[in-house]
């Protein structure tokens, strides 16, 4: 089993930051439906591209297809990028990555990053503004973290 928690009431994770591998996090949301398995192939994609740049710090999964919604539409993602990141040295399809209009379009994702600096309140304080849905109500969310690590 992947260690996550059962879905609350409303179909989200409960409150908090639950960490996962990329593999853990794909077995556990990427099934049950065609379309859970697409988004999961994105969310491993968008994975690599962004670990690609050996700057990525942070890599958070929140939205539908982190909770038991069947048909989410896309993947939505937060990432934290070390300090010396400088998206203008980022080449090939890793660039649609840090765009979120081709994100969206390209990649089937919502993909919000900033650098480590820049996180407002700190990185963790950062990473937990992400737990507020748009109707206020806390949810869980998800990082990938290294598989030793889990």
């Amino acid at each position: 089993m992947s260690g996550l928690p059962a879905f609350n009431e409303f179909g989200d994770l409960p409150p908090g930051l639950h960490r996962i591998s990329l593999a853990g996090a794909i077995a556990h949301f990427g099934k049950g439906t065609g379309q859970r398995s697409r988004v999961g192939e994105r969310l491993a994609r968008i994975h690599a591209l962004a670990n690609s740049t050996a700057k990525l710090r942070r890599f958070i999964i929140f939205g539908s297809f982190v909770t038991d919604k069947a048909e989410p539409g896309d993947v939505d993602v937060f990432l934290v990028m070390e300090n010396d990141f400088d998206v203008s040295t980022v080449t090939g399809e890793a660039r649609h990555v840090f765009d979120h209009m081709a994100a969206h379009n390209l990649l089937g994702a919502s993909v919000f990053w900033v650098p480590r600096a820049a996180c407002l309140g700190g990185e963790d304080e950062a990473i937990l503004f992400w737990q507020t849905k748009r109707d206020g109500k806390p949810r869980g969310i998800v990082e990938i973290t290294a598989h030793d690590r889990e």
